[in-house]
């Protein structure tokens, strides 16, 4: 099944509700970056949020997120349009601690119990939205929570799951993002409380096949919430020959002059897709000169 997002407006227009199936999308980065189980469930969760958080977007804006805990796999850098693609890498993704007493995975234990969470928005014509909390648990969930609420002061609940199989393949990932918006009733932030503290593990959600909009039931109540929209979302990277090529010009001309002379050629890396790039000293050397002809 395809993997896709749903909006919602819930009591009145006063609870606002993002859930997301993102199972294919993070088995794609999992693959690109060949992560191994708990830091795929770290990246999972970062690119799921990041997801949900781009589809609040409009138009050709983006953002990126950047986790900078303490723990081994950070820097995790995650970046979201809001058409729905998003692509992300961790600096190390050959880690594996060991589980949690209750079985689950230690993601923690990779992300980092201390450092920053942030996030630029690049809303077009040079605005850019920063915002950087503390990590709070390295569990990430409760991270993104606390984003909303200090940095955005949306009082938010922000749950992500990345089901991991026995061969480290991702059997399922998803995740919610509820918000109370002004005007809301106590009455309904305290039914949405209750809600939430009865929730199931969306971990196990997911696992059981739950729907975005099954989360959204659970959520807010059966018939209590209207759709806003239904998009696809899937992992996608920007990355290009064209691109690497523009930022090889931007680069000094003694630089391009060593990789010509010396390394007779260069080959460079994308770090989100793993996609590999080579430039033979016939390449190089237009590039030099197309760099002397713009200065």
């Amino acid at each position: 099944m395809k993997d896709y997002l749903v909006k919602a407006l819930a009591y009145d227009g006063t609870v606002r509700v993002y859930a997301i199936q993102s199972t294919e999308m993070v088995r794609e980065a999992a693959r690109r970056q060949a992560t191994w189980r708990t830091v795929t469930a770290a990246l999972g969760r970062s690119l799921t949020a990041g997801t949900m958080m781009g589809s609040m977007l409009k138009g050709d804006e983006k953002l990126t997120i950047k986790i900078e805990g303490n723990g081994p796999a950070c820097p995790i850098i995650i970046d979201a349009h809001a058409d729905g693609t998003a692509r992300g890498y961790v600096t190390h993704p050959h880690l594996d601690p060991e589980r949690r007493e209750n079985g689950k995975l230690n993601v923690a234990a990779v992300v980092g119990r201390e450092g920053t969470l942030s996030v630029v928005k690049d809303l077009g014509m040079k605005d850019y939205f920063t915002g950087s909390v503390p990590i709070v648990s390295g569990e990430l969930g409760e991270d993104f929570t606390y984003y909303f609420a200090s940095s955005e002061q949306t009082p938010s609940s922000v749950g992500l799951g990345v089901v991991v199989g026995q061969e480290d393949d991702v059997e399922a990932a998803g995740g919610f993002i509820l918000q109370m918006m002004p005007g809301a009733k106590d009455e309904t932030i305290d039914e949405i409380e209750q809600r939430l503290n009865s929730l199931p593990p969306v971990s196990s959600m997911i696992q059981e096949g739950k729907k975005p909009e099954e989360i959204i039931e659970a959520l807010t109540g059966e018939g209590n919430y209207t759709t806003l929209d239904n998009m696809a979302v899937s992992f996608e990277c920007q990355c290009s020959k064209e691109r690497i090529g523009n930022a090889i010009i931007g680069l000094g001309e003694e630089d391009i002059t060593a990789m010509i002379e010396e390394d007779e050629g260069a080959e460079t890396t994308c770090h989100f897709c793993n996609e590999r790039y080579l430039f033979s000293k016939k390449e190089l050397q237009n590039l030099l000169e197309e760099k002397r002809a713009e200065e």
